[in-house]
């Protein structure tokens, strides 16, 4: 019985594994495809890759956070509603005719040259998105009026513009890594705190998990992403925020201090150090020393209307267990 049940253990190992490396390579293919696109719609508008890839991004991320709204069933993640695609007197809201949708002053386009003006079509969309902005301009201060134009929110413009400049400075798409944000060799402990009553600062639910550690411990940064914020909070004593290119915003509270040089607008990696430990807050800049010393770790969703907080504590146990499976494999 038990060298059925480790040949049996065995085999579904390594079944997890093929699906692993299936995915994997699944992901890659269709990483590979996108900035294919992305260039391509680039040769043709002058508008640089690393833009387009930041807005479809942007709009991936959303699809994914929301339900009013259907998910991406392409490779890209842009969403024009059909009246939008087709031109709000059309009396034909699912019209392909390009000469139609341009006189009843839709969006769509054919950017694939079949004739037809598809939302099926991803070369159709993220074309028919190009030409939009085309005409600002495809210069960087040009490209941000024709965001706001289009989206009439300042984050959403922010937002994309950071994935943009995460993926001109790495030139590619895949930037999906996470770290533990404390090295493990360190001696912390953390547990899921997410929710818990607070009474600093008046009732309120605690948004994010506490990892306790000694005074000074460096603190990391967990993803690939861009410092949105640096500075002092009442509560959250010296912190900083981080956006990532799936819309999450990572946030570094009670710190000791900051990295040398760090600045708001500085593109960062998983593992690179951000500032250290501390029990700053609760007070005028400089307070400290309230409670132990510790990091608070929260991340924020933003669904291109508002940003919520979710419970981090799943995320940080995967990244502490992937961290263990590197420092083996090294």
């Amino acid at each position: 019985m038990r060298i059925l049940f480790t040949a049996a253990a065995a085999l579904s190992l390594f079944l997890i594994s093929l699906c692993t490396v299936s995915a994997q390579e699944n992901q890659a293919d269709v990483y590979k495809q996108r900035i294919t696109l992305y260039k391509k719609v680039e040769a043709v508008t002058n508008i640089p890759w690393y833009y387009l890839a930041g807005i479809d991004q942007y709009e991936r991320n959303v699809r994914q956070s929301r339900r009013d709204i259907p998910k991406a069933e392409g490779i890209t993640g842009i969403y024009f509603k059909p009246e939008e695609w087709a031109g709000i007197l059309n009396p034909d809201p699912s019209d392909e005719n390009p000469t139609s949708i341009q006189f009843f002053n839709g969006i769509g386009m054919d950017g694939d040259g079949d004739g037809k003006a598809s939302l099926k079509s991803d070369e159709d969309v993220l074309h028919s998105f190009a030409k939009f902005l085309l005409s600002y301009g495809t210069d960087h201060d040009n490209l941000k009026i024709g965001l706001w134009n289009y989206y009439k929110r300042d984050k959403a413009v922010g937002i994309i513009i950071g994935k943009a400049q995460i993926y001109k400075q790495f030139g590619r798409l895949d930037l999906d890594d996470h770290t533990f944000p404390v090295p493990l060799r360190s001696n912390y402990s953390y547990r899921n705190t997410w929710g818990d009553a607070r009474g600093w600062g008046g009732r309120r639910i605690h948004e994010g998990t506490d990892i306790f550690a000694d005074y000074g411990v460096p603190v990391r940064a967990t993803s690939y992403g861009i410092v949105e914020m640096k500075g002092w909070n009442k509560y959250g004593g010296w912190r900083i925020g981080i956006r990532d290119i799936n819309n999450n915003y990572h946030y570094f509270a009670h710190l000791s201090g900051f990295a040398k040089d760090l600045k708001v607008g500085q593109i960062v990696e998983p593992g690179m150090m951000i500032g250290g430990v501390g029990s700053s807050g609760y007070g005028p800049p400089g307070t400290s020393g309230k409670f132990p010393p510790h990091l608070h770790y929260g991340i924020y969703k933003d669904n291109g209307y508002t940003e919520w907080s979710y419970d981090p504590y799943p995320h940080l146990r995967l990244w502490e267990r992937q961290d263990r499976i590197k420092a083996r494999r090294k």
